[in-house]
């Protein structure tokens, strides 16, 4: 591999889908719950809806991608580099589709539910094609831990870029309020990420490339359908009967959840519990800004202590710092509303930097898989959508829980066209806000240091090459 200006091609290469998909991604899943609820006025009978679609087709479609990916004939689903070159730009195009109405939407407009389930199941359907063949190439590039760790690096700094998107975008739209700004901007973030995704789908590489084409012309010559429920069934009990990928996949269900959680409605939360005359409008970006790139830069920084400590220990330590925190907040009240900012802001940093970490793990897992069973090639993609099988329906009971419960203490009434409404009204559903930002990551931090801790492939940083 030839290196220029100290810059390692492939890494360079692979990071690039994730600099696309982390402009598209954050964007996303910052701003669509909140344009939904209080711009297009959802009913609150529809969001369900489109979240419960969006949960049964979320985990669906990574076990089925994950499979066609590891057993397709086609080359545009089999090699890892096609699929995202392919994909890339309509990802890009699904990005878009929550941004532009269909119509003037009134409120509890039915069209407005049928929007938000096209939005959603387009954009994760997209976006599960081209991040797993992306995920697939994490653990085909190289079965060697600093390899995997330069890649982390790599991707950091994609990451870190990529997620600056936020910043800019709430500083271009106001935080949404100037929309047709806000429009114009996923317009071109839409642009940049179809670039950044064709330079992977070019320039990448894997270990196993070159026997993924010599499997491909072997199969030229066989009518066999590869594609069987007998054996989608088989690979998956297989998968699914290692411990350590049981244990893996409950602590992740939670990750997601947290994160999922954070993403949506730390925006709500901030607006509602600190006062427009503590933080500005520019400071709020800034905060909300923060919470998507310094994870990128946390994890970064603690590169050495990965190489020395390994991933198990950081992620444990991690879900430990999450539940002090969130304790002592819960203990010193709402009051404090710089640190509640900062408590806001940090808790997204930690678990967004501990997610970052998840390949490295789920990796092993597959390294493990392949060795246990003495496959000719790994079943990356398969292990990845296994993975988002159990996990991704996280992603919509976490907003579908925190709506319902909003909606009791009245926030449902804070989108309506009132003047100036009473704001002793309200002081029950601060509380219950300021609860759910304390109590949602203490328990989650301790039921995943509970599940994490029989992970039992502690020590993969200590062996060179597996």
């Amino acid at each position: 591999m030839n290196f220029v200006l100290g810059i390692h091609p492939n890494a360079l290469a692979y990071s690039m889908t994730t600099l696309g998909a982390g402009m598209m991604n954050s964007i996303f899943n910052f701003y669509y719950v909140k344009l939904f609820l209080n711009r297009y006025k959802i009913s609150e009978v529809a969001f369900h809806q489109a979240q419960v679609v969006f949960m049964v087709w979320n985990a669906i479609n990574d076990p089925l991608f994950g499979y066609i990916q590891d057993n397709s004939k086609f080359a545009c689903c089999s090699r890892r580099q096609f699929s995202i070159l392919y994909g890339a730009p309509f990802y890009a195009l699904a990005f878009l589709l929550p941004w532009f109405p269909w119509k003037h939407y009134e409120e509890g407009d039915w069209l407005s539910g049928l929007h938000l389930i096209v939005a959603l199941c387009a954009f994760d359907g997209l976006l599960t094609f081209v991040l797993l063949a992306q995920c697939a190439l994490f653990a085909e590039i190289s079965t060697r831990h600093e390899t995997r760790l330069q890649l982390i690096k790599y991707n950091q700094v994609a990451t870190l870029i990529g997620s600056t998107s936020i910043l800019f975008c709430g500083l271009i739209s106001d935080n949404m309020e100037n929309f047709a700004y806000f429009q114009a901007f996923a317009v071109l973030i839409a642009a940049l990420a179809t670039a950044c995704m064709c330079y992977t789908g070019k320039y990448s590489t894997s270990q196993y490339e070159q026997r993924e084409i010599c499997t491909e012309n072997a199969n030229l010559g066989s009518s066999d359908g590869a594609l069987s429920w007998s054996s989608v069934i088989s690979l998956t009990k297989q998968i699914m009967t290692e411990k350590n990928f049981l244990v893996f996949v409950t602590m992740n269900f939670f990750q997601v959840f947290h994160l999922a959680f954070c993403n949506n409605f730390m925006m709500i939360f901030a607006d509602n519990l600190i006062p427009k005359d503590i933080l500005s409008s520019s400071v709020r970006s800034i905060m909300y800004g923060a919470g998507f790139i310094c994870p990128q830069c946390l994890v970064l920084l603690s590169h050495a202590s990965l190489k020395k400590f390994g991933y198990y220990r950081i992620i444990l330590f991690s879900f430990y710092f999450e539940g002090v925190a969130a304790a002592i907040m819960f203990v010193l009240g709402p009051e404090y509303f710089y640190l509640l900012a900062f408590y806001l802001t940090t808790n997204m940093v930690i678990v967004q930097a501990s997610f970052s970490l998840f390949n490295l793990p789920l990796a092993d897992i597959v390294d493990a898989d392949l060795i246990k069973h003495k496959r000719r090639s790994p079943l990356s993609s398969m292990v990845f959508g296994t993975n988002a099988l159990f996990t991704k329906p996280a992603q919509s009971l976490a907003p579908m829980l925190v709506v319902t419960i909003l909606n009791q203490f009245g926030y449902e009434n804070l989108n309506n066209e009132v003047a100036q409404p009473d704001p002793s009204l309200f002081l029950g559903l601060h509380d219950a806000m300021f609860y759910l930002i304390c109590l949602v990551p203490l328990c989650i931090a301790v039921i995943q240091i509970l599940a994490w801790t029989p992970f039992s492939i502690q020590n993969s940083h200590m062996t060179a090459v597996r």
